[in-house]
């Protein structure tokens, strides 16, 4: 499976900076993500800066990203 698009691969984990309207906006879509990571049982680094949402993806057992982050990066992106 390819790296989704939009993502950038940094030091061993898909990187993506997601910028939305507001900052309950930005806060909504951590909380959906935090959903998706939960039902999951998989769960990404996340950074919040006012708008701005970072999301990184990657498997600690595994050393590195892994087929099952390239799934959840892409359905995260569906969120924002």
């Amino acid at each position: 499976m390819s790296v989704p698009t939009d993502w950038a691969e940094v030091d061993g984990a898909l990187e993506r900076t997601f910028e939305l309207p507001s900052f309950p906006e930005a806060i909504a879509f951590v909380n959906r993500v935090a959903e998706l990571a939960e039902a999951e049982n998989h769960h990404p680094d996340v950074a919040i800066s006012y708008k701005q949402v970072t999301l990184r993806w990657t498997t600690h057992s595994e050393g590195g990203i892994t087929d099952r982050d390239r799934e959840l990066a892409a359905r995260s992106a569906d969120l924002a």
